[in-house]
């Protein structure tokens, strides 16, 4: 007999994850990480195409990079607020240093706040928490 997961399991293994990261690196790492671990990764490339792909894949977590062309990540928290009082959880990775920008992603309902560079565990570890 074979050993097949339900497929009505909402379980986190089958979570889809919406990376949003201009770093082909970062995307990358945290592709493989999150893959790795069994979920179902989307990645978008700038703020615009992350909109898009929110609303189309219906992702059930978002990380999203602060800092990107066309949209940052505050534009992009600001319109997802706006048109659905941001139901997904988030979190946000950023190389930059100020609180300022930290209180206003919290403002917003970002549900983590990330500094690069993480270790990738403590972003998996924000992931199950969040997803659990």
């Amino acid at each position: 007999m074979m050993n097949t997961p339900a497929q009505s399991d909402s379980s986190t293994s089958t979570a889809k994850i919406l990376v949003v990261d201009d770093d082909a690196e970062i995307i990358e790492s945290v592709s493989y990480a999150l893959e790795s671990n069994g979920y179902k990764v989307v990645v978008a490339r700038d703020g615009n195409q992350a909109l898009a792909l929110a609303e189309c894949e219906k992702p059930q977590l978002m990380i999203l990079d602060m800092m990107m062309p066309k949209r940052s990540g505050f534009l992009v928290l600001e319109k997802m607020r706006r048109e659905n009082e941001l139901p997904v959880p988030v979190i946000m990775i950023t190389g930059n240093e100020g609180s300022r920008h930290q209180a206003y992603a919290e403002l917003l309902g970002v549900s983590e706040y990330i500094r690069k560079p993480f270790a990738i565990e403590k972003l998996l570890e924000a992931v199950d928490r969040l997803l659990k």
